[in-house]
């Protein structure tokens, strides 16, 4: 292995010094989550959430864009992941509580409503909180991650969609994962994200914050605790109905999910757009980051203006 490859990463800052915000502890339903916060403090806030196997810094890229456009942004390691607190057992990371996190965030900054932009799971919180709890979403951005309802029909009805999925599967196996994503210094995870994305998208620094969230203690049992909580809930929601004002933002080279589901995910917005990235993949929000923070904040704009006037 390269010395890029072994080093652990602790001699880096949790914060990027390109990368404005201050690190700090939110109290929310019962446990505290570590967050990134930039933005001028009465500015609209917006909640940016990561999805799996990332933190907070895999939305480093928009924290300046949208701070820099008068937002209050705030950017959770989410329940389990790195700095956060990590809850044992499963039943801890059912979507409820998960979701539960986000209104919670949106409360402590004293506020009714907040723009909720999610990746990957992130985006899976985010949809689950649009349709059970509207009145907390201002709007919504899902990046790469279909409706609920949807991803439930495709993996019932699509062979296709199944064995993209297997590993969901795989996470459902008590220690076996844990013990397999940290052989070879985490080689798995590093070449899965590697194979799965355009060529230079993700830096060996990168991988070393990667490797250094993965490696805190509990860290990536809670993280595949996730999974589990899904696979033995299967929670269904309330009401498919997403109130909220909707875009979904997709690289149409994902190797995850079929790129067919984001615009069946509209079917179920009041009020909902589809902008596709025709030569990005699953993470593009790190392959095109100008584009993407460029659409959020305009989708943002659209429902905080009369706010601001």
């Amino acid at each position: 292995m390269s010395g890029d490859e072994t080093a652990s990463g602790d001699d880096l800052p949790e914060i990027p010094p390109e990368v404005p915000g201050e690190s700090v502890r939110i109290r929310t339903n019962g446990t505290e989550l570590h967050a990134v916060r930039a933005g001028p403090s009465e500015g609209p806030l917006v909640v940016l959430l990561h999805g799996f196997p990332e933190f907070w810094y895999g939305w480093h890229e928009a924290i300046a864009p949208l701070s820099n456009a008068g937002y209050r942004v705030i950017v959770p390691d989410q329940r389990g992941y790195n700095k956060s607190e990590k809850p044992s057992g499963v039943s801890p990371y059912h979507i409820d509580e998960l979701a539960a996190d986000v209104a919670g965030i949106v409360e402590a900054h004293g506020r009714e409503t907040a723009g909720v932009v999610g990746h990957d799971w992130g985006a899976a919180v985010g949809w689950w909180l649009a349709m059970h709890r509207p009145e907390r979403v201002s709007s919504f951005v899902a990046v790469n991650a279909p409706h609920p309802t949807v991803m439930y029909r495709r993996l019932r009805e699509r062979w296709t969609q199944r064995l993209r999925s297997w590993y969901i599967l795989g996470f459902q196996l008590p220690r076996i994962p844990e013990a397999v994503a940290r052989a070879g210094n985490w080689r798995l995870l590093v070449r899965g994200m590697q194979k799965s994305s355009l060529p230079g998208t993700f830096s060996p620094v990168d991988f070393r914050r990667y490797r250094r969230a993965w490696s805190r203690p509990g860290a990536f049992t809670a993280m595949v605790n996730w999974y589990r909580a899904v696979g033995r809930d299967r929670p269904r929601p309330e009401s498919a109905r997403v109130e909220p004002e909707t875009l979904v933002i997709w690289g149409t080279q994902d190797q995850y999910l079929e790129h067919q589901m984001a615009r069946e995910s509209l079917e179920y917005c009041d009020d909902g757009r589809l902008k596709t990235h025709e030569d990005a993949t699953h993470w593009v929000q790190h392959e095109e980051p100008v584009a993407v923070a460029d659409e959020i904040r305009d989708h943002l704009d659209a429902f905080t203006r009369v706010a601001r006037e």
